[in-house]
């Protein structure tokens, strides 16, 4: 009897359960949007504001020591401390190692250089990977280099390969600036020494290293003068094995509060702990510095501020849309179920009358907005799905936009509970009123 009740009101009440279930839809549509948006946002955010570099910078902590006696400096001279490149694999063993999304060390140096017929000239060089591969352990392998770290960086031609570099000669491309003042182009081989200090000629002995150029790059006015070589290479030709000056290093991170700013070495244990657990760009490098012997690691706050300022406003504002939907749904809902129950109070003072309990006819209509809830929630999941991905395209236009998940799965129960939610915490009100009234009173108005 209480299913051919449930699916009889289904059948008398279309109108009524339609304008109930397009309220919890429309609600549930929303909701599913924003979140969906929601779970892929830091990730999009963090590659659109990757246009201005890198969040974390390591360089040799020994660079930065002073050595002063009665206020005088007497750090012993030198060509400057170095990082090792074999240490960099170190990186894909930390705490967060998923969430580097790029590497990129360097080594600079400057470099006495001619092309065939041409007269020669000193010229600023730079040694970078462009495309290396790191892996350890588990952790997948990251591809990565300086175009992944800079996409505002524009080429034509090709990148150096790593395999291009050979004891004698490899790959490279110029900046634009240089390649304007030099006169060199795309296909030309230019013969270069490492620049000898004070002006030195380079001893007879010496071997020239080869360097081809592969193309010319553009759209950055630090790197438009120079020469950019696989770092293989650049060690090669400054006699540094496995040495680079500093490191760049993209990571996705969560914005900073206040806890991200404490000392880790002045908390307890447990909360270090906590501290240490979370993507902070300062976590993040605080294991960089335990990875790398001799390193100093450091957030670039420019970017990690903006990052987190931008990612904490539109992560306000989704909540609020959100809220919004549901609270829209829940008073539609309501308004809904109100109508219902006014137009069967002869039913319900009926049942009463018959001996049915208040529970047994509240869960009569709990029972309908919940088969409401279930099915509007469901289809304002795939609905909110489809609008997540179609808004995500809108707004991240570009090569990213298809990272936008279109369906995520751990939604469907998330947006189905708060439908369930939504539509009980409407229709309760109404079905309080309705198990007050009086049945006898409703019977003697309808008689």
């Amino acid at each position: 009897m209480f299913f051919r009740l449930l699916m009889e009101s289904f059948r008398r009440q279309r109108r009524r359960k339609t304008l109930a279930g397009l309220a919890i839809l429309l609600g549930t549509t929303a909701v599913t949007a924003m979140l969906a948006l929601a779970t892929s946002i830091g990730d999009r955010i963090h590659q659109e504001l990757a246009v201005y570099g890198a969040n974390i910078i390591v360089y040799p902590k020994a660079e930065q020591l002073e050595v002063k006696v009665g206020g005088v400096d007497v750090k012993p001279a030198s060509d400057g401390a170095y990082l090792k490149e074999s240490d960099l694999q170190k990186l894909r063993g930390i705490f967060w190692a998923n969430n580097i999304t790029g590497i990129s060390p360097e080594l600079p140096l400057r470099m006495d250089a001619t092309a065939a017929g041409g007269a020669p000239m000193v010229a600023d060089a730079l040694g970078l990977w462009f495309d290396h591969s790191l892996s350890s352990g588990g952790n997948a392998s990251l591809v990565t280099g300086a175009p992944q770290l800079h996409p505002l960086w524009k080429l034509k031609g090709e990148w150096p390969r790593e395999s291009s570099v050979e004891r004698g000669s490899s790959d490279a491309v110029i900046g634009s600036s240089l390649a304007q003042r030099s006169g060199w182009k795309i296909g030309d081989v230019i013969s270069s020494f490492p620049s000898m200090p004070g002006g030195a000629i380079p001893p007879a002995s010496a071997s020239p290293y080869s360097l081809h150029i592969a193309g010319i790059v553009s759209g950055d006015s630090g790197i438009e003068d120079t020469l950019l070589l696989p770092l293989k290479a650049a060690q090669l030709l400054s006699n540094k094995p496995d040495a680079v000056s500093r490191v760049e290093v993209s990571a996705r991170t969560k914005p900073e509060d206040a806890f991200a700013r404490k000392d880790p070495d002045t908390l307890s244990p447990s909360m270090k702990e906590i501290w240490y657990c979370r993507p902070y760009a300062n976590s993040i490098a605080y294991q960089i510095r335990e990875a790398i012997p001799g390193a100093q690691a450091e957030q670039v706050r420019r970017v990690e501020q903006s990052e987190g300022t931008v990612l904490k406003r539109i992560s306000g504002l989704m909540w609020l849309v959100s809220a919004a939907a549901l609270l829209a749904a829940g008073f539609a809902v309501s308004a809904a179920m109100a109508t219902a129950i006014l137009e069967r109070q002869g039913e319900i003072g009926l049942m009463r009358s018959l001996g049915a309990s208040k529970g047994a006819i509240a869960m009569l209509f709990y029972a309908e907005t919940a088969i409401l809830a279930v099915i509007a929630g469901g289809l304002g999941y795939l609905l909110g799905s489809g609008l997540a991905a179609w808004l995500g395209e809108r707004i991240f236009a570009g090569d990213g936009a298809a990272h936008v998940a279109t369906f995520n799965p751990v939604l469907l129960p998330v947006v189905v509970a708060l439908a369930l939610v939504v539509a009980a915490a409407g229709s309760t009100p109404s079905i309080r009123s309705a198990l007050r009234m009086d049945p006898a009173a409703i019977l003697r108005a309808d008689v």
